[in-house]
């Protein structure tokens, strides 16, 4: 078991860098060349800045039984084809039971952006969404050791 981050935006990666210390996991983050990522345990893998490059790259590394934190609903739904755990920066665990429904609201709403509509952002990163971060990447780790 690995712990993968698509770390382009990714918030949480210092909450992600003492788990995986903690259970002693490797932890490799993938960035595009725009970014500079630094970190006191695991390892950056830096990828050109082609479209979905960080992504498919990451989807190629990634074996059953890893965990992927990705805020991106389209790469964790690769991830768990291959019977990988995600999770998103805000410690939400996507799995079969939620990923269509959350392609299908993504898709609707790029579908009214194109028609003109605004959508609503992101809320901003909360403590809370530290500790369920924390709580979830444990979770997945102690019950698949």
């Amino acid at each position: 078991m690995s712990i993968l981050v698509d770390g382009d935006g990714c918030a949480g990666r210092d909450i992600i860098e003492s788990v995986a210390k903690k259970h002693q996991l490797d932890l490799i983050v993938y960035c595009d060349i725009n970014h500079v990522i630094t970190l006191n345990y695991g390892e950056v893998k830096v990828c050109d800045s082609e479209f979905q490059s960080v992504d498919n790259i990451l989807f190629n590394n990634c074996i059953a039984k890893d965990i992927v934190v990705t805020q991106d609903y389209g790469v964790a739904a690769m991830v768990i084809s291959k019977k990988a755990f995600a999770v998103s920066p805000s410690g939400f665990v996507y799995d079969e039971s939620n990923i269509d429904r959350l392609l299908f609201e993504r898709h609707m709403k790029a579908k009214a952006r194109r028609g003109g509509q605004r959508t609503k952002g992101p809320k901003k990163r909360s403590k809370e969404d530290d500790e369920r971060l924390y709580r979830s990447l444990n979770n997945i780790i102690c019950s698949n050791k």
